[in-house]
């Protein structure tokens, strides 16, 4: 799978408001400085997130950005779903209409395998497993 830059900043970003969110709502042009991403690109990944209610925003000067969830109970399956959609490898494996092959396609379960066994690794990882683990989760 080749996740792009709204999956991979996406989970930056995440991973950044819990690491900071203790001190209180994260602001964007903080993590856009600390993770070397534009601000502007952080806002809109930022929208999807709230939209699909892992993140939630403070209004007002001290206002920011902070987890809507426990990172206990925030997978990177779940992000990457959100930002990247669920069909990670060809959009024949989630539907038999996006290509008219597919009925008689010999590696259509290839690809439906390999989704299947990257998302179940995407989720058995959550945020508070990547903060405490590091790269060894």
């Amino acid at each position: 799978m080749r996740l792009t830059t709204k999956g991979r900043y996406g989970m930056r970003l995440v991973l950044d408001i819990a690491q900071h969110e203790r001190y209180g709502p994260v602001s964007m042009a903080e993590t856009a400085l600390r993770q070397d991403i534009s601000a502007k690109y952080l806002e809109r990944l930022v929208g999807e997130l709230q939209r699909a209610g892992f993140v939630r925003s403070l209004r007002g000067r001290e206002g920011g950005h902070m987890l809507a969830l426990p990172p206990e109970k925030i997978t990177v399956g779940a992000i990457v779903r959100v930002l990247e959609g669920e069909g990670a490898q060809l959009a024949c494996s989630h539907n038999r209409l996006a290509c008219p092959r597919s009925v008689n396609c010999l590696t259509r379960s290839i690809w439906v395998a390999a989704d299947q066994a990257m998302f179940e690794k995407l989720d058995s990882v959550t945020v508070k497993d990547i903060m405490d683990d590091g790269m060894n989760c």
